[in-house]
């Protein structure tokens, strides 16, 4: 017999369960209301429905990884950076079914559901180790390099070092395009860049360090204080 629902404890493990035909039409409801609410799990049709769960009085299982990644797991998606996986869901298109990773980007407000057969080909990555947010750190401690061209072009080189994902390539960014008091102000375009790469690079780093965004923000701001920059 299927425990009560409020018995349902931490997001630990994954299974496939059919509760069609075992449950009244009023438990259904309920429980596909509570799943929905409570731990983020989409229910179609009530069949085939994919609980990412734990019962009181079940042996607790590890997590199942799927694609190098499980459920809590904190990931940098390319174009919109830190995310976590709150879920991993199951869509039909065409009579294909696809499984999902959901990933929340809780300070953007905003879901994205990504394919777990499609984690390589959108260079969906794990967090930067400690010693990689140590190098990018370093970089942040480099002369500014600022190339001798068409601001357009350098734009478009600034973005696509920002989407790329990686974390030295965005923190120079952020070391090129900060300007100290005594520097010229930065241009509308470029100060739009710059915050877009210093969010990318301090959120990274505080889920890293485990400390809050702004401490990490800080920690930037203080290695960028004393710099000098060079014209190639």
């Amino acid at each position: 017999m299927m425990k009560s629902p409020m018995g349902i404890g931490r997001i630990l493990w994954y299974t496939n369960v059919n509760i069609t035909g075992h449950l009244s039409v009023y438990v259904t409801e309920y429980l596909t209301t509570y799943f929905q609410k409570h731990l983020y799990i989409n229910v179609h049709s009530c069949t085939g429905v994919r609980l990412c769960l734990n019962t009181k009085g079940l042996t607790m299982a590890k997590a199942k990884k799927i694609a190098g990644f499980s459920i809590n797991d904190y990931v940098v998606y390319p174009s919109h950076g830190v995310g976590k996986i709150i879920a991993i869901d199951e869509q039909s298109v065409l009579d294909v079914t696809l499984e999902l990773f959901v990933i929340d980007f809780e300070k953007d407000k905003m879901t994205l559901r990504v394919p777990t057969a499609k984690v390589e080909a959108v260079g969906l990555r794990s967090l930067s180790t400690p010693e990689l947010v140590s190098k990018a750190m370093t970089t942040l401690k480099g002369r500014a390099r600022v190339k001798r061209a068409m601001w357009s072009r350098r734009a478009q080189e600034y973005e696509a070092k920002i989407n790329s994902g990686d974390l030295i390539s965005i923190a120079e960014v952020v070391r090129d395009l900060h300007r100290n008091d005594e520097q010229r102000e930065q241009s509308y375009s470029e100060r739009q860049l710059y915050e877009a790469a210093l969010e990318r690079l301090s959120r990274e780093v505080a889920v890293v360090n485990g400390v809050d965004e702004m401490v990490a923000q800080d920690e930037i701001g203080e290695i960028l204080l004393s710099r000098v920059v060079v014209v190639v």
